[in-house]
């Protein structure tokens, strides 16, 4: 019985990252949700007491998701520092302008929609940002340390920099629907992150 219900759980969620990554989260009503995902009413109240519990949980999931595939990229075995973050950016270009809209970056999509909305999201939404940002930072101190990447005094600054680059060309990307600022972030980052 606890995995059907943790599965009906997995349902909504996937169900509303589907549509939340199409439409925004205030832009997804809750008959819509529900009628996407075949699930009753009664069920949603079941696991989320409200919209803005959903929407948390909802962020929660993504955030755990992404720090599982930054980890993948991030700390791959077999690469230098420098390869890796290069291929995490390179990976963000191809996940904000391909196909598949659930592909795309939530804290992208949410940021300023939820910054007044949801306290609580926003709070799940600045604590994913802050993770990101300090696993780029330890990454650029290891590309220091494994002589992939130039010497610098502030790998904390540099990190936050370089995200709130892609998050700033992610956004104009998705206003003018093609990658042409993503190509140009990832040009500078690679001239930010000048090989010794």
């Amino acid at each position: 019985m606890q995995q059907r219900n943790s599965d009906t759980q997995a349902h909504i969620l996937a169900t509303g990252r589907r549509l939340t990554a199409k439409s925004g989260y205030a832009g997804v009503g809750l008959n819509e949700l529900l009628k996407e995902a075949g699930v009753p009413k009664g069920s949603f109240y079941h696991y989320f007491p409200s919209k803005e519990a959903y929407g948390i949980a909802l962020l929660r999931e993504f955030a755990d998701d992404y720090q599982r595939k930054l980890v993948e990229t991030l700390d791959h075995p077999g690469k230098d520092a420098r390869s890796r973050l290069i291929a995490y950016f390179t990976q963000w270009r191809k996940h904000q302008t391909g196909d598949v809209l659930e592909d795309r970056c939530l804290v992208v999509k949410l940021s300023a929609e939820v910054a007044d909305l949801s306290p609580g999201m926003s709070k799940v939404l600045e604590a994913s940002v802050q993770s990101i940002i300090d696993h780029l930072a330890a990454t650029l101190k290891a590309g220091i340390a494994d002589g992939s990447i130039g010497q610098h005094d502030r790998s904390r600054d540099m990190a936050a920099t370089l995200y709130y680059l892609w998050l700033g060309a992610s956004l104009v990307s998705g206003l003018s629907g093609n990658k042409a600022a993503l190509t140009s972030a990832l040009r500078v980052t690679r001239d930010l992150l000048p090989a010794p």
